[in-house]
C-alpha cells in the first residue's frame, strides 16, 4: 500500500515537472551557467516549498478552494517574475560580457532563490489540489499522516528526478554540442517570454 502510494505521488510529480515551466527552465540556466551544483541546490529549495504546499493543501482543502482571489494576484504575480527572466535572457544573449542572467544569478544562494520562486508559483497548488482529490475519491490516498508522509516523500523524489532532466540535459546540450552560452541563453529567454505570454492569456480568459 505505501509503496503504491510512493510510485503514484512519484509519477505524477515526474511527469508533471517535465512540461516547460518557470522553475525547470530556470534550473536549466543556472545549470548551463553556474553549474550542477548550484542548479541542484535551487532544486531541492524549489521541492522543499512544494511539498510544503501539497502538504497544506491536503490538510486545508476547504480553505484553498476560498482563494481564488489570491491566486489570481500570485498568478499576476508570477507573470512579471517570467517577463523578467525572459528580459535577463535575452540581455546575456545579446551581450558579449554577460553570459549569465542577471536575476538567476544573484548573489542569494541557489538554494534560498529556488525557495523564494516556487512560493511564487501559484500553479502548483490547484494542481495538487486536484490530484490529491482524485486519489481520495479513488480511497488510493487516505486523510492519515502516513499515508501523507509517503505521498509527500514519493512527490519530492518525483520532482527531484524531474528537475534533474533539465539540469543535466542543460549541460549535455553544452559539452555534447558545443553549444554557445549566448544560443542558449536566447532559447530559454524565448521560453520564459512565451510562458509569460501564455499564462497571462489564461488568467484574462479565465476572468
Amino acid at each position: 500500500m505505501y509503496l503504491r502510494i510512493f510510485i503514484t505521488g512519484m509519477c505524477i510529480s515526474f511527469l508533471g515537472t517535465l512540461p516547460l515551466g518557470t522553475l525547470n527552465i530556470a534550473a536549466m540556466q543556472i545549470s548551463v551557467s553556474d553549474g550542477i551544483r548550484p542548479a541542484l541546490y535551487f532544486s531541492l529549495g524549489a521541492l522543499l516549498v512544494e511539498i510544503i504546499y501539497v502538504r497544506l493543501s491536503l490538510v486545508a482543502m476547504d480553505w484553498v478552494q476560498r482563494q481564488q482571489r489570491l491566486f489570481r494576484l500570485l498568478q499576476w504575480f508570477t507573470v512579471l517574475i517570467i517577463a523578467a527572466l525572459a528580459a535577463g535572457s535575452f540581455i546575456a544573449a545579446a551581450s558579449p560580457h554577460t553570459e549569465k542572467n542577471v536575476i538567476l544569478s544573484h548573489t542569494i544562494h541557489r538554494f534560498l532563490l529556488g525557495m523564494a520562486m516556487s512560493a511564487i508559483n501559484p500553479a502548483q497548488i490547484p494542481f495538487w489540489f486536484g490530484w490529491s482529490s482524485a486519489l481520495f475519491n479513488k480511497k488510493l490516498l487516505l486523510p492519515r499522516n502516513d499515508h501523507y508522509n509517503t505521498y509527500i516523500a514519493g512527490i519530492g523524489l518525483g520532482t527531484f528526478l524531474g528537475n534533474s532532466v533539465f539540469i543535466f540535459g542543460g549541460q549535455l546540450i553544452v559539452n555534447r554540442l558545443n553549444a554557445n552560452q549566448g544560443v542558449i541563453s536566447g532559447i530559454i529567454g524565448s521560453v520564459f517570454a512565451v510562458t509569460a505570454i501564455i499564462m497571462a492569456w489564461k488568467i484574462v480568459r479565465k476572468k
